[in-house]
């Protein structure tokens, strides 16, 4: 698996997600693609890494989720967004191989 693989898709599943919510005005259709990413992203980890890797970064993902929240209020809410998912990006890459 190309080493970029699992930081593309844990920063495109938060600003996926994020963007996916504020173009429909329906939050659990960006919490549908957030979750549905999240699953991918840990099935490939665990595959490559082992589950406690897998755990980490799927950890990882959704503390940025959370972050990226109270973040918001501070700088608005896409560069909140791209802040957390840049930020998430760092441990996916670390975490998700051998």
């Amino acid at each position: 698996m190309n080493r970029l693989v699992v930081p593309l898709l844990t920063s495109a599943g938060l600003l996926g997600g994020f963007g996916v919510a504020r173009a429909t005005g329906v939050r659990a259709a960006g919490g549908g693609v957030l979750g549905a990413v999240g699953v991918a992203v840990f099935a490939l980890v665990a595959r490559r890494g082992g589950a406690w890797r897998a755990t980490a970064v799927l950890l990882a993902y959704l503390g940025a989720f959370g972050g990226s929240h109270p973040l918001a209020k501070r700088l608005g809410a896409w560069p909140s967004v791209v802040a957390v998912a840049a930020a998430t990006a760092v441990p996916a890459a670390l975490l998700a191989e051998r």
